[in-house]
C-alpha cells in the first residue's frame, strides 16, 4: 500500500470516529436537557409565589405565572425552551429577568479560574507524588504519601473549606476567608483571596490522581521493557519520567480530564462558603429561588462543558493512540 493511500485510510476513519463521537454527544445532551427540565419543575414551590412573596394575593400570583408562561402545558414549555437553546437563547431569569446566557457568562470566569487554579494544584502535587510513591513501593514513602492522598480524598470539600478557614482565617489570621477579587485588583490580592478555595477543591483531586498515577505507574513498571532499562543500566529517573509515566499516561489523562470536569461542576459549595461570585453560588441562589430557567441553563452548560472535555479526551486518545481508534471502530 502507498504511503498517500495510508494517509488517506488514516484520515478517513479519524473522520468516521470523529463523526461518531459528535452524533453520541448530540445524543447525550439531548437525553440530558429532557432530565434537566424535568427534574428542575419537580421541585417543590412555586416561583411566582417566591418572587412576590406571601403578601401576595391570588390574583398578582395567576398574573406572574402567565407573563412567565408557568400554566402552559410542560410539554409546551419544554419544546419552546429546547428550541430557544438551540438557538442560543436560554431564556430569562425568572428573578432578575436577565437572559441566563449573559448572567451565566458573567459568573463563568470566577468559576472557571477557581477550577482551572485547582487542578493544577492537584497535577503537580499528585503526579510527582504518585511517581515517587510507585518507585518505593512497600516503603515509608509510599505508605505516607498513600495515607495522605487517601486522607485528602476523604474529606469533602466543606470540610476541608471549614479546616482551612479555621487554621488559615481564624487561628493565624494570615488569609481572608471570604471574598473575590480579580486580576485587576493586583496578581498578589487576586492569589491571597484565591489560596483557600483552591486548597479546598485542589486537594482532594490532588489525592485522586496521586493514586490513579501509582496504580498505573506500577502496572507498566512491571512490564518487560522496564525491565530491559534496568538490567542495561539506564538511569532510575530516564526510566521512571521517560519511559514508564509516558505509557502510563493515558489513564492518567482520563483522570485529569474527568477531575476537571468534576472540579468545575463541584465548585457550588466552596464557592458559597468563600463567597465567590461564580456559577456554582448562582445554581445555589436560583435553587432557593426556583428560578427555573437559571437552573436548567448553568446545569445545561456545566452539562455540555463536561461533555466537550469527554469529547476532547475520546479525540485526543484516537489522535496519540490509533490502536484506540481501531478498537472502537471494530466493536
Amino acid at each position: 500500500m502507498a504511503p498517500f493511500d495510508y494517509v488517506e485510510g488514516g484520515m478517513a476513519d479519524m473522520a468516521k470516529f470523529l463523526g461518531k463521537r459528535l452524533l453520541s454527544a448530540l445524543v447525550t445532551i439531548f437525553l440530558l436537557s429532557i432530565i434537566i427540565f424535568t427534574i428542575s419543575h419537580m421541585s417543590k414551590g412555586d416561583p411566582a409565589q417566591i418572587i412576590l412573596g406571601a403578601e401576595a394575593t391570588e390574583e398578582q400570583i395567576t398574573e406572574l405565572r402567565h407573563s412567565l408562561k408557568l400554566d402552559r402545558p410542560v410539554v409546551e414549555q419544554y419544546i419552546d425552551w429546547i428550541f430557544g437553546a438551540v438557538r442560543g437563547d436560554l431564556g430569562d431569569s425568572y428573578y432578575t429577568g436577565e437572559p441566563v446566557l449573559a448572567e451565566v457568562a458573567s459568573r463563568l470566569v470566577p468559576s472557571l479560574r477557581l477550577a482551572i487554579m485547582a487542578e493544577i494544584l492537584a497535577v503537580i502535587v499528585a503526579i510527582p507524588a504518585g511517581v515517587f510513591a510507585a518507585k518505593n513501593k512497600g516503603r515509608g514513602l509510599d505508605y505516607m504519601l498513600s495515607t495522605t492522598s487517601l486522607l485528602g480524598l476523604s474529606i469533602p470539600n466543606f470540610l476541608m473549606s471549614l479546616i482551612l478557614i479555621l487554621v488559615f482565617g481564624v487561628a493565624f489570621k494570615a488569609l481572608p476567608v471570604s471574598g473575590y477579587r480579580t486580576l485587576k485588583s493586583g496578581v498578589g490580592v487576586f492569589l491571597k483571596y484565591s489560596i483557600l478555595p483552591v486548597l479546598a477543591l485542589g486537594l482532594g483531586q490532588a489525592g485522586i490522581l496521586m493514586r490513579m498515577t501509582r496504580s498505573s505507574m506500577l502496572e507498566v513498571m512491571n512490564t518487560d521493557y522496564i525491565k530491559t532499562a534496568k538490567a542495561k543500566g539506564a538511569k532510575s529517573t530516564v526510566i521512571l519520567f521517560k519511559h514508564a509515566l509516558r505509557n502510563a499516561f493515558i489513564p492518567i489523562l482520563t483522570a485529569i480530564g474527568q477531575s476537571f470536569g468534576t472540579l468545575f461542576a463541584g465548585t457550588a459549595i466552596v464557592e458559597t462558603i468563600f463567597n465567590i461570585p461564580g456559577v456554582g453560588q448562582l445554581v445555589v441562589t436560583s435553587i432557593t429561588r426556583r428560578d427555573y430557567a437559571m437552573i436548567q441553563g448553568v446545569v445545561l452548560i456545566i452539562s455540555i462543558m463536561w461533555i466537550i472535555i469527554n469529547l476532547a479526551l475520546d479525540i485526543l486518545y484516537g489522535v496519540v493512540d490509533p490502536r484506540i481508534r481501531l478498537a472502537k471502530k471494530a466493536h
